[in-house]
């Protein structure tokens, strides 16, 4: 009997072969996706109906523990009918009271919606944590990070001038990619560090740098070298924003914000714009992220600059204390950064 491996195969079959594969996956993940969805809409309306029947009845705990028993003991395959998920679907059909079939939270798993009500208070957080989710593909843990790290709070939170600088709805867009505190925490860093030693500990964890600045941010290179008639300059970090289509100059600065810092900053956009910059895209922003700042100093300083620049400080000592402790390596970077000055023998 002969092997069907053994067979000449048509012309294109490897193509084919591919193609079908894709198929299946794509509507394997669909169907994994639909019925995720037809969970949540379940777990929704049996927390909204628990809901009404309270308002009436004044149901307590007791009742609650013999709905889940009773379910169970009729679904034993079902997996989400504890006690404790039953409360959880209360607690989620009360905070969304209208329908979540065309809302982003109706997409999530049912893990990413349980650390949505245990984390945050307010529709409007939740719903803007839950879109961000869906929008950029985060896991539980990495949407429990971004809580935990205030990404909602920080983001577009810096001092700049995109308001004057930018026309209309990019000045919106340039703002949201400027946070304020940065939160590098995951660096590690101890004892005294100065600006090339921030920057090479950036550079070495790259994925998480990116993580943190944002979704969209593509990195293009540190130490960017420009020749401006045999003049040398060197530009600390250099990203590319792939979502607006933008570049984005960051200058490290480990003390407390100086303004000639800005001039700095502005004749390095200007610079990256001149060179890097092509006509379909947008205009070039930069953002100095630094040890501690004066916003008041920093308004004043970006007030005249031509170029569009946010300042923005880098710490984690404005989470609270909880979420400090049960960071790792607790300490290490306001500790290490408050704030040395490099040595005048450092390279800077």
């Amino acid at each position: 009997m002969t092997d069907a491996r053994d067979l000449a195969l048509p012309n294109g079959y490897t193509d084919l072969l591919g193609e079908l594969k894709n198929r299946v996956r794509a509507a394997r993940i669909q169907a994994l996706r639909t019925v995720n969805t037809q969970l949540i809409e379940l777990y929704w309306s049996i927390g909204k109906t628990i809901l009404e029947r309270q308002e009436i009845e004044e149901w307590g705990s007791k009742v609650m523990s013999r709905l889940a028993d009773d379910l169970r003991a009729e679904f034993p395959e079902m997996k989400g009918l504890s006690r404790s998920n039953l409360f959880y679907m209360r607690g989620f059909a009360a905070a969304w009271p209208e329908s979540i079939v065309q809302q982003a939270v109706g997409q999530l798993p049912w893990g990413h919606i349980t650390v949505l009500l245990d984390k945050l208070d307010t529709l409007e957080d939740r719903s803007w944590y839950a879109s961000a989710a869906i929008e950029y593909g985060w896991s539980r843990n990495v949407l429990l990070n971004m809580i935990m790290n205030k990404a909602l709070e920080r983001t577009g939170a810096a001092p700049s001038n995109f308001v004057q600088r930018l026309v209309g709805p990019d000045s919106e867009l340039a703002q949201q990619v400027a946070k304020d505190p940065y939160n590098f925490e995951f660096l590690g860093l101890s004892g005294e560090v100065a600006e090339r030693d921030l920057e090479n500990a950036l550079t070495s964890r790259i994925t998480e740098t990116l993580r943190e600045l944002g979704p969209g941010f593509s990195f293009v290179g540190r130490q960017v070298h420009f020749d401006v008639d045999g003049d040398d300059f060197y530009v600390d970090l250099v990203f590319f924003h792939i979502e607006q289509s933008r570049y984005v100059v960051i200058e490290l600065k480990t003390g407390k914000f100086q303004p000639e810092y800005a001039g700095k900053l502005n004749f390095y956009v200007a610079l990256v714009d001149d060179v890097l910059r092509r006509d379909f895209h947008n205009e070039t922003v930069g953002i100095l992220i630094c040890g501690t700042k004066n916003d008041r100093s920093v308004r004043y300083s970006l007030g005249r600059s031509t170029s569009p620049m946010a300042v923005a400080a880098y710490t984690y000592d404005k989470l609270p204390i909880a979420e400090q402790q049960a960071l790792p390596n607790e300490g290490h970077l306001v500790a290490a950064l408050d704030w040395a000055e490099p040595d005048e023998g450092s390279e800077v």
